[in-house]
């Protein structure tokens, strides 16, 4: 694979991961249109590594603190409940479905199109609704909220909805803010794509060889620049502008996709 495509993905993975877009939907159809082959798509999803340590290295010292309180803070044993429990719908139907995703959804660029479309739609639509937030700090969701809006984390299983756009238009439809809806999602980010990546690497170390390595150290390494940079910035961009201009973009992006799958085809290059 060239270096320019590694980067390019890379690139893509990181700025694409923790806004409501659906990076495995972009990644997912850039390598579909540069013609790159991953087997069982560990690529895509072992990249991701970059985004993980993007967002631990930013939210270090809250971690740490989470980390201290937790044996005597009420407050922070119930927060870390709620991630976990929000963290669990996910875990089991991922691993359950792990081989229907990847070998069928994954493969399937039309689809990724469609719900990159039908999503923006969503999110435009919600973005606009006059919702009333009855939640607006993040270590105040209780945790039947934060279950629920686990289970919306679970529709991201399909490429193109997106795992931090489900769990955000859920979070707003049940009475969180944008700010904390965002923020919500970026800490169940931490053990989803922490478990996704240490599954996928189980299931595809046998086929990973020195040259795949390469790529995914530095696909990883693009993607924790542009994912740190991402993660700094966009609290106080949707505090201040709301999720309408990641609906459009879901829409450019799908509907440009779905004209150049009907041209070209979207029969998969690799063999």
């Amino acid at each position: 694979m060239p270096t320019w495509q590694v980067i390019l993905l890379g690139l893509l993975e990181g700025l694409t991961e923790f806004i409501p877009v659906s990076s495995t939907g972009h990644v997912l159809l850039a390598g579909h249109f540069l013609g790159f082959c991953s087997p069982g798509k560990s690529f895509e999803v072992l990249i991701q590594l970059g985004a993980i340590l993007a967002i631990l290295s930013v939210y270090a010292a809250k971690l740490w603190q989470l980390l201290v309180d937790l044996p005597s803070d009420a407050r922070t044993q119930r927060f870390v409940a709620s991630i976990l429990l929000a963290f669990l719908p996910a875990a089991v139907i991922g691993a359950l479905g792990h081989s229907f995703i990847k070998a069928v959804l994954f493969e399937s660029p039309m689809l990724i199109c469609v719900m990159l479309i039908l999503g923006g739609i969503v999110l435009i639509v919600v973005d606009r609704l006059p919702l009333q937030p009855r939640y607006a700090d993040v270590m105040d969701y209780p945790p039947s909220l934060a279950f629920r809006i686990g289970l919306c984390q679970c529709l991201a299983m399909v490429p193109g909805v997106s795992r931090s756009g489900a769990t955000i238009v859920g979070a707003l439809m049940m009475g969180t803010d944008k700010r904390s809806a965002a923020e919500f999602s970026f800490f169940l980010a931490m053990p989803t794509m922490a478990g996704a990546f240490a599954y996928d690497l189980y299931k595809n170390w046998s086929g990973i060889d020195v040259s795949d390595a390469t790529s995914i150290v530095l696909g990883f390494v693009m993607a924790f620049i542009s994912a740190v940079i991402v993660v700094r910035y966009l609290l106080a961009y949707v505090s201040r502008h709301g999720y309408g201009l990641f609906g459009w973009w879901r829409i450019a992006v799908g509907g440009i996709g779905l004209g150049a799958l009907l041209v070209l085809g979207d029969a998969s290059v690799c063999a």
